[in-house]
């Protein structure tokens, strides 16, 4: 009697086969080399213009300055950064709560009707381009909160970054939905078990349990924010401001966020783009001017990644 075990053989071993197997991996290889290419040349381009920009221009002076006006070569960051920081804040303050019940609601209170109906339709936001945002900005949002702020000019700050927050809500809700559908059905069912309400279990186990995916939404949806680009360039106007600086109690500088967002500004992005006008020419310090700033967006959305992938991995749960 043979002591083999009757284990039917599933394989399908042939020359043709392997050949098509060993074809799709190095397909799939050329793609992930592509990919990490690119980005690569990206990074490596941003650093040997930025180099030959810092070679002319003072790296203090960049990163301490306070006016930025590229066609009389005055390339001060801080203004700019001022302006990107409190956009980006405005808009996760609009974008990570709202952003978040919404995904709570569709992943724990929405019938499965309703949740086919409404994500699609949050997914869909996401893809309407920036500058539709950037026109409905400065036509319907600019107006309504002249309402609230009279002295408000047509062109600011204020209203360009609410609408970068309703745009970023659709990423926000999107990857926590996915999060916390993913939450397994036996940790609800333990809590409905002791007794727990629905708006307990939600708040208390769910979001608790999908905490990194929730975490890692919030970044990418900030890393969003401070790359946008249109509606800054539609709705905040060209002007790079400097606001005044205060001491509080004599000590810790601070600058008012009204004096930068009740008025017209530049984000790092936009002034990338109103830069590139007809008197800036290939090879003169202005023009690298471009990759310094690109350069500087390009390691603060890096570490942003790099900071979701960690958070991640540091909070995932496996079930």
């Amino acid at each position: 009697m043979s002591t083999e075990p009757d284990v039917p053989d599933l394989t399908r071993d042939s020359a043709l086969n392997d050949l098509l197997e060993h074809g799709y991996a190095g397909f799939f290889v050329a793609c992930a080399v592509l990919t990490l290419a690119t980005t690569v040349s990206i990074a490596a381009m941003l650093l040997l213009r930025s180099s030959e920009f810092f070679a002319e221009y003072s790296i203090v002076d960049f990163f301490t300055g306070t006016s930025f006006r590229a066609s009389s070569e005055l390339f001060g960051l801080v203004p700019l950064l001022l302006a990107t920081i409190l956009v980006t804040i405005t808009a996760a303050a609009v974008a990570l709560p709202v952003g978040t019940l919404t995904a709570i609601y569709l992943s724990e209170y929405a019938s499965g009707r309703t949740r086919a109906i409404l994500k699609p339709l949050l997914e869909i936001l996401a893809g309407v381009p920036t500058i539709v945002y950037g026109i409905f900005a400065l036509v319907y949002v600019t107006p309504l909160l002249q309402r609230l702020f009279p002295s408000l000019p047509t062109f600011n700050l204020l209203s360009a970054s609410l609408m970068i927050g309703i745009m970023t809500i659709p990423m926000v809700s999107s990857i926590s939905e996915d999060a916390m559908s993913a939450v397994p059905d036996d940790l609800r069912n333990a809590g409905y078990g002791l007794g727990a309400t629905k708006y307990e279990v939600s708040t208390g186990i769910v979001v608790p349990a999908s905490i990194s995916g929730i975490a890692s939404s919030y970044i990418l949806a900030v890393s969003r924010a401070i790359g946008e680009t249109m509606i800054i360039a539609v709705a905040a106007g060209t002007q790079a401001k400097m606001p005044t600086v205060r001491e509080a109690g004599g000590i810790v500088p601070y600058v008012h966020p009204g004096e930068v967002l009740l008025e017209p500004g530049m984000t790092i992005t936009s002034a990338m783009i109103h830069s590139r006008g007809g008197e800036l020419t290939g090879g003169s310090i202005a023009y690298d001017a471009l990759f310094a700033l690109g350069l500087t967006l390009f390691v603060g959305t890096l570490i942003l990644n790099v900071a979701s992938d960690v958070i991640a991995e540091r909070y995932r749960e496996e079930y």
